[in-house]
């Protein structure tokens, strides 16, 4: 996999959808949750490569663990989470590797939609249509 391929921004070329979003983002241009419902409907694979172009140009930007806290805030995403914890320590780029790493979610979080949330969650990602 390596690194991700580059588009040629600024020599007339239309960017990559994943380098599009990605950079929509992070100026606001988009919502987060319009990230998070293209992230979701990529193969397992593609969010792999998505997050390895996230770290590329995390290192690009120089990004720091107080750039990462203040992300965090910006986000939303509860602070105890495995990758909200590590996202904050340094050395932060060490640390999206990690966080690339972690084992998929999906089955554990629909063993606890069925165990504990059983049609009364509130979260609203257990809501999407």
């Amino acid at each position: 996999m390596g690194c991700p391929r580059h588009s040629s921004l600024g020599a007339g070329a239309n960017p990559r959808a994943s380098e599009r979003i990605i950079n929509e983002v992070a100026q606001g241009f988009r919502a987060p949750d319009g990230a998070v419902d293209w992230f979701t409907s990529l193969e397992r694979a593609e969010q792999k490569e998505a997050l390895r172009e996230v770290v590329h140009y995390s290192m690009q930007a120089r990004a720091s663990a107080h750039d990462a806290r203040d992300g965090l805030l910006r986000s939303g995403v509860k602070p105890t989470m495995t990758p909200a914890v590590l996202i904050v320590r340094k050395p932060v780029l060490e640390q999206m590797g990690k966080i690339i790493n972690l084992p998929h979610s999906a089955v554990a979080d629909t063993r606890r939609r069925e165990r504990e949330c059983q049609g009364t969650c509130r979260h609203a990602w257990h809501a999407l249509p």
